[in-house]
């Protein structure tokens, strides 16, 4: 009989309390439904844009804007009727619908096409709350057709967090999945560009080609075709305009982009023989950006060969953030793998292996064949970093894995163990990036090797 009684009891206590969160559910609706949506006792009236909202000053206090205004000496504070000006165009009727009603209700849905109008109306109402959840909305929609538009509204209104996963976005997904709307909209090119963290594919000659169709689209915005077609145009444009011997970058029209193409790494351009004939084809760069990098080189060759520049032995992160080398590589699915980035690299042929869910550096001297001089030196230092990804379709990172900045010793023909991959975290397509230093920063910047479009070379 006490069983049953308690069991009663505790049937009772579950239906109180699921009465209780119905109640509670409707209540919610019910204060947004008849004080907001119905305006019913509203004791002030906000009229904006056109429009006119019947309204509650003591729900209106959550903005920190009417909390200020109502409880200060302002005229407004004993008015029926509020004229708000508004000075931002993203904010528009539909905005301010969407934050007056948050003020009556405790779950708001915000699309992520309207998140920046809200965004700039929650800011200007200083609701923090709302403000932190448009945030939330942007960082987990940031694809190629948002990321710019959410990344200079960030900016516009302090969201760091924002800013700083849209930044991300860009680096990984700017060179690994190119894409001609991204290309017109990326106005922070600059900021990108100058990035060591930017996922490079292949070498530093493709950073160049990106910048071209790059400004070529920002030349004619018009231009509307696959990305594909892109370079055969912008190389089209190019031949038109160069009879005249001025490198473009000289001229008027070339004058804004000048601070982008600066960024450009060309000491790993010039280190290969085809990249170095583009570049003076093109006639893009002025003649002394280049003629200054090939001093750089040159001397940089004749300490590796004459002083026993043996590489960087002591870490210097500045160095290699600003000078090391970019270049990456796409494995499309599991296997086996071994390549080397070619060109001109003071004797380091490095080969790059991954098999059996490693990633392998070797220092080849003499156990396979080499295009170039191969350095005989016992031992060489290298400096590096190793990145892995994969991407889903919006270009947010599925798995990554990172080395961090990192100093190896190899002596003749030495092969170190990189990475020893989990296979259960590994998806395919794999973004293989790395960044290195082959030269010590004494040797102004090291050289290494690139060429353009297919300049992994694979190692048979």
């Amino acid at each position: 009989m006490v069983k049953l009684n308690f069991q009663h009891h505790y049937s009772s206590l579950q239906c109180h309390m699921i009465l209780k969160l119905k109640k509670l559910k409707s209540t919610s609706k019910y204060i947004y439904q008849t004080l907001f949506l119905n305006g019913e006792n509203s004791d002030i009236q906000i009229r904006a844009l056109g429009q006119e909202w019947n309204l509650h000053k003591i729900y209106l206090c959550q903005s920190g804007y009417f909390s200020s205004m109502f409880s200060g000496s302002w005229k407004e504070s004993n008015m029926m009727v509020i004229e708000l000006e508004i000075p931002d165009q993203n904010i528009d009727t539909e905005a301010l619908q969407v934050v007056f009603g948050s003020l009556y209700r405790d779950d708001v849905l915000i699309k992520p096409s309207r998140v920046v109008n809200i965004l700039a109306a929650a800011c200007m109402l200083q609701l923090d709350g709302l403000i932190q959840q448009c945030g939330e909305t942007m960082k987990e929609n940031v694809n190629v057709k948002t990321v710019c538009s959410y990344y200079n509204s960030a900016t516009l209104y302090g969201l760091d967090s924002v800013m700083k996963k849209c930044l991300e976005w860009l680096l990984n997904n700017l060179m690994t999945h190119q894409n001609v709307d991204l290309m017109k909209e990326a106005e922070i090119m600059e900021q990108l560009i100058q990035s060591s963290d930017l996922f490079v594919m292949q070498v530093e000659m493709d950073v160049y080609t990106a910048l071209k169709k790059w400004m070529f689209l920002q030349l004619n915005p018009s231009w509307d075709g696959p990305i594909k077609q892109l370079l055969l145009d912008a190389d089209a444009w190019l031949c038109k305009r160069r009879s005249e011997e001025e490198p473009f970058l000289n001229t008027d029209d070339g004058t804004p982009f000048v601070p982008v193409f600066r960024h450009i790494r060309l000491q790993y351009i010039i280190n290969d023989l085809a990249s170095a004939r583009l570049l003076e084809r093109d006639n893009i760069l002025p003649p002394e950006w280049l003629s200054a990098v090939y001093k750089q080189q040159w001397f940089a060759m004749l300490r590796t060969e004459h002083d026993n520049d043996n590489g960087p032995q002591e870490a210097n992160k500045e160095e290699f953030e600003l000078n090391s080398m970019r270049c990456g590589r796409k494995l499309t699915k599991d296997g086996d793998y071994c390549w080397r980035w070619t060109g001109f690299n003071y004797g380091f042929d490095l080969l790059v292996t991954y098999t059996n869910r490693f990633i392998i550096f070797k220092r080849n001297t003499l156990s396979q064949p080499c295009g170039g001089a191969v350095s005989l030196q016992p031992r060489r230092h290298l400096a590096y970093r190793l990145r892995l990804a994969s991407f889903d379709n919006s270009g947010k990172v599925v798995c990554s894995r990172s080395t961090g900045y990192q100093l190896v010793t190899l002596e003749k023909d030495q092969e170190y163990v990189v990475m020893n991959l989990d296979s259960r975290l590994l998806s395919f397509p794999l973004y293989v990036c790395c960044n290195f230093l082959y030269t010590s920063p004494s040797s102004e910047r090291r050289g290494d090797t690139p060429e353009p479009e297919n300049s992994a070379r694979s190692v048979s």
